[in-house]
């Protein structure tokens, strides 16, 4: 299968990909519950997130834009400021949950260097064609090669089986009022 590094050319279409891939993923549309919501918001959330991790050569596509993954190698952050520049829109109550949300998250995400999963979608006319396995695996190679970690926050319980097939532990589950379970996984480093 074609995969290759994305550039900031293909930032729309990277996009759109992953914007689809999460049209019904449950933490996703948990904070953006309507359509117009979550189009509006999503693209810009992944690329405050994301974007350091794109301008780093961290971002893999498959052809024709069917599936993308945007990793954040060692060393490379979101930038907070980006991400507050959003602005997005929310309450005083879901700002609280937010907090304790990502709080916990925080709890078990490594403090070591690593390679961070951010997102991986595939669009979902071509899932389960093994486009995700496949981008998994291009960026693995690199990352076992390094003698690097791997970490991943799985947004949806039913990804969990599907990450351990490529060696992520569970390392608990993630659950804060009522969003929907979070599972975060390593992968320990290996050559």
């Amino acid at each position: 299968m074609d995969i290759r590094t994305a550039t900031r050319a293909d930032e729309a279409r990277l996009l759109d990909t992953i914007t689809l891939a999460f049209a019904a993923d449950p933490i996703v549309r948990y904070w953006w519950t309507t359509a117009s919501e979550h189009l509006e918001w999503w693209p810009r959330f992944v690329l405050a997130m994301g974007e350091r991790g794109l301008d780093a050569g961290a971002c893999d596509l498959a052809a024709d834009f069917e599936g993308a993954a945007l990793w954040m190698p060692p060393g490379v952050e979101p930038e907070p400021a980006r991400i507050a520049a959003l602005n997005l829109p929310g309450t005083e109550e879901s700002a609280e949950v937010s907090a304790a949300f990502r709080a916990e998250m925080d709890r078990y995400h490594p403090t070591s260097p690593h390679w961070y999963l951010w997102t991986l979608g595939v669009d979902p006319r071509c899932q389960g064609r093994g486009i995700g396995s496949a981008l998994l695996k291009h960026r693995l190679t690199q990352i076992d090669a390094d003698g690097a970690t791997a970490y991943l926050e799985a947004s949806d319980p039913k990804n969990v089986p599907f990450y351990e097939r490529h060696g992520f532990e569970a390392l608990g589950v993630i659950e804060v009022a009522d969003i929907p379970p979070l599972t975060p996984m390593l992968r320990p480093a290996r050559r």
